[in-house]
């Protein structure tokens, strides 16, 4: 670890970004150049001693956890984040599916759509970020840990997860979902993040096990779909996905055709949303 290299970095990072990048006022007049060192420090979850001892440089040995974080906070592309790893003394290697990482360029979209149903996903099924919106219509993914963190492994094994579809859509779900996962399986390989949740389904699901015989194809993952919530009832609505091809991350942007009972429910669940936070 290169303590002043380190603290210099973060110091650079932190300098090249501005208030309205981070979704932050700007406030009152401001004599720090960029963003201030207690902003850096709420964005990324930590005290702002212990970030101030960063840059000075004196502080501990950074845990990878706070490293992830400070390269979310500080909006770092994938190349900057693996420099500000190996700074820190941590080797870097890009494992094809396994990085959480978010591109700036996706996240600056992503704050965009606050007010829309959206969300970030990786290539396996797992939920990286949510609008608020989102969290209203299919419920708080965050909660979830383990293999059960990736919607795909809960379509499978948990059958509460498919009660937000109507009965009729979940045979073809089931189908575009294990092509989804044979499509990330041929790009990642056996020895992957991929390959280990596709070996925990074939021996835990007899019906992934038979469609993943079956080689189905990818298609059109999104698209029309009809969902089941539990306060407002049946809601139909277009699903759009962004894929980052820098990391194989989708942003899901769920939306309905103005002037229909789908769209007057979609609001009321934004209201319903913003009552519960």
């Amino acid at each position: 670890m290169d303590r002043a290299l380190l603290a210099d970095y973060l110091r650079s990072r932190r300098e090249a970004l501005q208030p309205e990048d981070v979704g932050l006022p700007r406030g009152g007049r401001r004599r720090t150049r960029g963003l201030r060192r207690e902003e850096v420090a709420v964005l990324a979850g930590m005290s702002i001693d212990y970030y101030t001892r960063l840059e000075q440089p004196r502080g501990p040995h950074p845990s990878k956890q706070i490293l992830e974080a400070l390269a979310r906070a500080l909006r770092l592309s994938l190349e900057e984040r693996e420099h500000l790893f190996r700074l820190a003394g941590y080797a870097t290697g890009r494992r094809a599916g396994g990085s959480e990482h978010i591109n700036p360029g996706m996240r600056r979209i992503f704050d965009g759509l606050r007010g829309a149903a959206a969300q970030v996903v990786s290539p396996l099924g797992e939920t990286l970020l949510q609008t608020p919106l989102s969290v209203a219509l299919i419920g708080d993914e965050s909660v979830h840990s383990g293999l059960a963190r990736s919607k795909h492994y809960r379509w499978f094994t948990d059958p509460a997860e498919r009660l937000v579809y109507p009965a009729e859509d979940r045979a073809e779900q089931s189908r575009l979902i294990v092509a989804d996962l044979h499509s990330s399986y041929t790009r990642d390989g056996r020895q992957s993040r991929t390959g280990a949740l596709v070996s925990a389904l074939l021996e835990q699901s007899e019906e992934f096990a038979a469609l993943w015989r079956e080689h189905p194809v990818a298609g059109p993952y999104c698209g029309q779909v009809r969902l089941i919530h539990p306060q407002v009832g049946a809601i139909e609505l277009f699903c759009q996905r962004l894929v980052d091809p820098d990391q194989s991350q989708q942003l899901v942007v769920y939306t309905a055709t103005p002037g229909t009972e789908s769209a007057e429910k979609l609001e009321l669940l934004s209201v319903l949303g913003a009552q519960r936070l």
